[in-house]
């Protein structure tokens, strides 16, 4: 089948549900990750014609594109901070806010550390998407990374591996207390980061049917009584291991941003920022342990 065929199939089946440009994106991602045809190739021949088990391949992921499920999981893999990262249904597809997060920690830490070895714990990895790209950026850094998920870390794993970072990866719950001291007995951090789950169930209907049939609730979604439980609770281990002068980074619910700020604020944390994303949301918190 000619491509271009197939690029004008696919436009006339999904363009109602994502619009003309992101389907021409869809579109393109496929054909460089299935056939190793870059989009400038497609412009300068026309013509070009595919088998039929790469055309079946093509109808597959039409079919899962129009269930709605993520590019990244029907792709297996996707970008975040320059980065390749492998991703399915066990960890959430990594967000540009995220990229910010991490932007902001490196810019904070170069300016502040140049030179220094560092200890940086990620908490509720997921993908690693957060701790890998910090090891990248930061090759002096001693990196650990710790989620509850057994089949995420299998995930963050294999990114690790994939970027050529070593990682210590911790599998445990940073809501049971008893495992602080476990893992990190004699361990204290000079920045500990998380991106805990934080979309109350109230705000459900605020989310794209992609993303709520897909990808893993656990890793989503908090208790309308209780949505700082996370926020909490790691607020109380940075408390106890995080180094003096320590920098705690939260990304944070942009509903909630004063009450997690709130939570620094009484755990005696100094020069605390509740900073905006791009779009003008409060989406990152930072603190500094006295």
């Amino acid at each position: 089948m000619v491509l271009k065929e197939l690029q004008n199939i696919f436009h006339i089946e999904l363009d109602a549900i994502y619009g003309k440009h992101e389907v021409g994106s869809f579109f393109y991602l496929c054909t460089e990750h299935y056939l190793n045809v870059p989009r400038i190739q497609l412009t300068l021949e026309p013509g070009l014609a595919i088998t039929k088990p790469e055309t079946d391949t093509f109808f597959k992921v039409l079919e899962d594109l129009k269930q709605q499920k993520p590019i990244q999981y029907i792709l297996g893999e996707t970008e975040f901070y320059g980065l390749p990262f492998k991703v399915n249904e066990h960890v959430l597809i990594p967000r540009p806010e995220t990229e910010e997060l991490v932007d902001l920690i490196i810019r904070s830490v170069t300016a502040s550390a140049v030179g220094k070895s560092l200890k940086i714990l990620d908490i509720g990895t997921g993908s690693s998407c957060i701790a890998i790209s910090l090891a990248k950026n930061l090759p002096k850094a001693e990196v650990y990374a710790l989620d509850v998920s057994k089949e995420a870390l299998v995930v963050a794993k294999q990114n690790a591996k994939g970027n050529n970072v070593d990682i210590t990866f911790i599998e445990a719950s940073i809501l049971e207390a008893s495992n602080w001291d476990l893992f990190f007995e004699n361990t204290k951090f000079d920045v500990i980061v998380s991106n805990p789950p934080y979309v109350r169930e109230l705000e459900k209907q605020e989310i794209q049917p992609n993303v709520l049939d897909n990808e893993p609730h656990l890793a989503l979604f908090v208790n309308d009584n209780n949505p700082l439980i996370f926020y909490k609770a790691i607020t109380d281990f940075a408390v106890k291991k995080l180094k003096p002068n320590g920098k705690l980074y939260f990304e944070i619910n942009q509903y909630l941003g004063e009450e997690t700020k709130q939570l620094l604020v009484d755990a005696n944390f100094e020069n605390i920022e509740l900073l905006k994303d791009l779009n003008g949301n409060d989406r990152m918190l930072k603190g500094i342990k006295v």
